[in-house]
């Protein structure tokens, strides 16, 4: 059961989605022919902001201006168009599935089983809504998840700040052995990468166990920096000030309760101590914002401070704000709070800082901290965030290291923000009072009754009745317990679309009647690490206490030949569309195939060129082996193993360990070392070696005689070997070379794909250990007569190797009594008219061989087979064949 991750409905495919497709294909088509039964329902992802802002954009439309209902009918035809054009563009790439029967995000009994999931954790205690601060997409105007976040190199302006202490906070400070003469003010100096924050501060912290020094800045200003930090604040800002007492303990600052004169606020700040406070950079002395940051809006939860968040949904000021700055954009006024600060005497130094630097993965913006009421999934109710590292350790992640990634971002994963301000999604089927603006319940419990009274309607309606029906036709007769209220309102906010795909194992595993719960693979991209793999796991080990899957299968992304991304603006977008147009979809397999998906993988025109070669080179590996066996009838002329050469033997006993390298391999994953052995096994073993040195017995030998009957069932059973083990990558080829098989009655089942994977080629008492062994040393020599041959035929002694005698010579008895048996052999692999073996002195090299010697052969060569024998001639009958060729041709005569 490999459960498919929905891609996005909106667009074509590209070459990610190929990869992606086409390795979960290749698994499913090795596991069918290893019996297994392998159901694979594909799917769609089909709510979310991509079709939300396209269709505004195509519309020439506002929210304003349109429905929301008649909006959603418009994004549903959107999707539903781009769900018929993908769906086609992966049967292409010959991927096997149930296309009449996919799974939509959007689909009505999807949508329901969103809801009810929805409903079981709110149930469980899981959902709750609180202010807190959410990575916020200006451009987007909506909340953003923990998944749809990426990093981005960004240079902002980094500023020491200089925070006043109050009056009373400078005498509790520096009086008695800390009497400052002379100094008139002093300083928290802070460092930010994010002056728009100012505004929003509330509090400093300072490290408890660390020293902070007091420095003087200007010439009655002290300014109160850490101890650790000190050196790199003074080299940075150019400071040189002498320190004016002995360092202070931070913990010392708060039990004195010390305060400071917030800088854009007619009001105090308070200091505050926390372990989280870094000695690895600024000044030890950090800004608290609980509005704009996580680790600040736990402390302000710690310390009871408030929450401000001056900053509306489209990433403006708002009035909170003094002027000049309400009603700007905030990175517009970083630029206005820096000069502001410079006026006032309060800025120390601004630097530029290079950094990483958090962006919205739809439209690519910089996003902000932004505290805001939103529906949340508590990854801490019930300890779900041990029991989510414990049970990603019961999963078997390929490659090993995604557990690390897992493991690493469960740990420090926030709380999940669930609601999102967009028209196109599934409802949050919460109901608020208007009086009072609390969701409908007890206090702060959600009444969850309330809420299956409205499933129960949407049951009936559908879900969309969510947009049309008011809130008392979606829940007749309910009333606020808190304050009374009748009049309620529907929440406005949707789902994450990621929680629509991370329910997928409840949607679709739980209720598709040929599925079944956990799926044994989940395969996507390794940025679902964050993504699908994550919020999957959340969501069953919540409401089921274990993963959906039990293997989780990663890879790489997809560069070009040079290793860059690829980007319209570079040129440099493969299309699989323009691949299979060119090379068809069987190169494209390949390719993937050929790739260690593991690490990002490359694909180019000149990469594409040598997979069709490859491709090329296995091809005709097939039409040769295919055209041998015109003749052969399996059931008629199949030879046993132990009355075959010795040759034919070597290659079975390859092919015996081509298809356990090949198998092991494709269990393991790893289907660019199948490839490779597969096409080592074709170009060195068969087109180099073994095809070759058959050709005197397939061409020359009768048609039925044993030997001839010997090659080709030794072709039979390759060609039966290779079309099952390449037919999970060369999918259509490999069909194409069954339906052939078929014909010629070289194969029985009514597709390769429904065929059993080769359980073995050779039976125990078939196989002889000493084959290969013999082979490996016969090779050997074959390596160093070959360049004895070419020396010869560089001195014009010989011509072609058959016109050639090669004389082995071995100081060891026992090699050349070895030898002596297999001389034939030899001859045959060599591709000479004859070998012959003596003993001699002398130095052996690896292969056994003191000396080589090669001559012209005896005799005259024969028209027929074109080896020089001595029996040409023999025949008065056919006197310019030898005695075999004329016996052949005096054989065929007589029939």
């Amino acid at each position: 059961l490999l459960h498919d991750g929905p891609p996005y409905a909106n667009g074509d495919i590209h070459i990610g989605h190929a990869l992606n497709k086409i390795l979960k294909d290749l698994i499913l088509r090795y596991k069918t022919m290893r019996g297994y039964r392998t159901p694979y329902v594909p799917g769609w992802d089909c709510h979310g902001m991509p079709i939300e802002h396209q269709l505004f954009k195509e519309l020439k439309l506002t929210k304003q201006q349109i429905p929301q209902a008649e909006f959603r009918q418009k994004a549903r035809a959107y999707a539903e168009r781009y769900v018929g054009i993908q769906r086609e563009q992966f049967k292409r790439l010959a991927i096997l599935g149930d296309w009449h029967q996919p799974y939509l995000t959007m689909a009505p009994a999807y949508e329901l089983s969103i809801l009810k999931t929805f409903l079981e954790l709110l149930k469980a205690g899981y959902i709750y809504r609180g202010k807190k601060p959410v990575h916020w997409c200006a451009t987007c105007e909506t909340a953003l998840a923990e998944a749809e976040v990426e990093y981005e190199r960004k240079t902002d302006a980094s500023i020491y700040v200089k925070f006043e202490l109050t009056s009373e906070g400078f005498g509790r400070l520096f009086n008695g052995s800390r009497a400052l003469p002379g100094i008139k003010h002093a300083f928290f100096v802070i460092w930010t990468t994010t002056p728009w924050t100012l505004p929003a501060n509330v509090a400093v912290a300072l490290h408890p166990d660390q020293l902070y020094r007091v420095i003087q800045g200007k010439s009655d200003e002290a300014w109160i920096i850490s101890d650790p930090l000190a050196s790199l604040f003074l080299e940075k800002t150019g400071t040189a000030g002498p320190t004016l007492c002995e360092p202070i303990r931070g913990a010392d600052f708060q039990s004195i309760q010390v305060r400071y004169v917030r800088p854009f606020a007619a009001a105090q700040g308070q200091t505050i101590t926390d372990n989280f406070v870094s000695m690895a950079e600024g000044t030890g002395v950090v800004h608290i914002a609980p509005g704009h940051g996580q680790e600040d809006y736990l402390i302000g939860q710690r310390c009871k401070l408030p929450t401000l968040s001056p900053v509306d949904h489209q990433g403006r000021f708002t009035r909170e704000v003094p002027q000049p700055f309400a009603g700007h954009l905030v990175f517009e006024a970083n630029k206005l709070i820096i000069d502001d600060l410079r006026s006032r005497d309060l800025l120390v130094k601004e630097v530029p800082f290079p950094h990483s630097y958090p962006h919205c993965w739809r439209c690519k913006s910089p996003v902000i901290f932004r505290a805001t009421p939103q529906w949340f999934l508590s990854v801490e109710r019930d300890q779900l965030r041990q029991r989510l590292l414990k049970e990603a350790r019961q999963v078997k992640w390929i490659p090993e290291a995604g557990i690390s990634r897992m493991s690493g971002m469960l740990e420090t994963r926030p709380d999940w923000c669930l609601s999102r301000q967009r028209y196109w999604g599934s409802p949050i089927p919460i109901l608020h009072c208007a009086r009072c603006e609390k969701p409908v319940g007890t206090g702060d419990q959600i009444d969850a009754s309330v809420v299956e009274r409205v499933l129960t309607t949407l049951e009936a309606r559908g879900a969309e009745a969510w947009f049309t029906m008011t809130a008392a036709e979606l829940a007749p007769g309910v009333a606020c317990p808190d304050c009374g209220g009748r009049e309620l309102r529907k929440d406005p906010d949707i789902l994450d679309v990621w929680f629509d795909s991370g329910v997928s194992h409840e949607a679709v595993l739980r209720q598709r009647p040929e599925l079944g719960w956990p799926a044994t693979m989940y395969l996507e991209g390794s940025d679902q690490h964050r993504g699908w793999f994550q919020v999957s796991l959340i969501t069953a080990t919540a409401l089921r206490g274990s993963p959906p899957y039990t293997h989780v299968l990663t890879h790489g992304f997809v560069m070009d030949g040079e290793g860059r991304k690829m980007s319209k603006s570079l040129g440099n977008v493969v299309s699989p569309q323009e691949v299979m147009k060119k090379y068809g979809a069987d190169i494209l397999r390949l390719w993937v195939a050929s790739c260690d998906y593991r690490e990002d993988v490359r694909i180019s025109d000149a990469i594409l060129g040598q997979v069709a070669e490859g491709y090329r080179k296995l091809r005709n590996t097939f039409r040769y082996l295919l055209a041998n066996l015109y003749d052969f009838d399996p059931k008629r002329d199949r030879q046993p193993v132990p009355a075959m050469p010795e040759l034919d033997c070597w290659a079975l006993h390859r092919t015996q360990a081509l298809l356990e390298d090949v198998t092991a391999s494709y269990e393991a994953y790893q289907f660019h070392q199948a490839y490779r052995t597969l096409y080592q096994f074709c170009v060195v073993d068969l087109s180099a070696f073994y095809l070759d040195a058959l050709k005197d017995r397939l061409y020359t030998e009768a048609a039925g005689s044993p030997a001839r009957r010997c090659a080709q069932t030794t072709l039979y059973v390759i060609l039966h070997a290779l079309v099952k083990l390449l037919a999970p990558v060369l999918s259509l080829t490999a069909e194409e070379v069954w339906q052939l098989m078929r014909a010629r009655g070289l194969a029985e089942d009514h597709s390769v794909h429904t065929a059993a994977w080769p359980s073995e080629i050779l039976g125990a008492s078939e196989r002889d250990p000493d084959v290969l062994a013999r082979w490996e040393q016969f090779l050997g020599m074959r390596d160093v007569v070959m360049r004895a041959l070419e020396e010869q035929r560089a001195a014009q002694v010989i011509g072609s190797p058959l016109e050639a005698r090669v004389t082995l010579v071995t100081p060891d008895a026992g090699a050349q009594r070895l030898w002596e048996r297999h001389r034939q052999d030899l001859a045959e692999a060599f591709v000479v008219s004859e070998v012959s073996v003596r003993f001699g002195a002398g130095a052996a090299d690896s292969a056994g061989l003191s000396q080589v010697v090669v001559e012209r052969a005896a005799g005259a060569k024969c028209p027929r087979c074109w080896k020089f024998q001595s029996s040409v001639g023999a025949s008065a009958a056919h006197p310019q064949l030898c005695a075999r060729c004329a016996g052949v041709i005096e054989t065929l005569a007589s029939r």
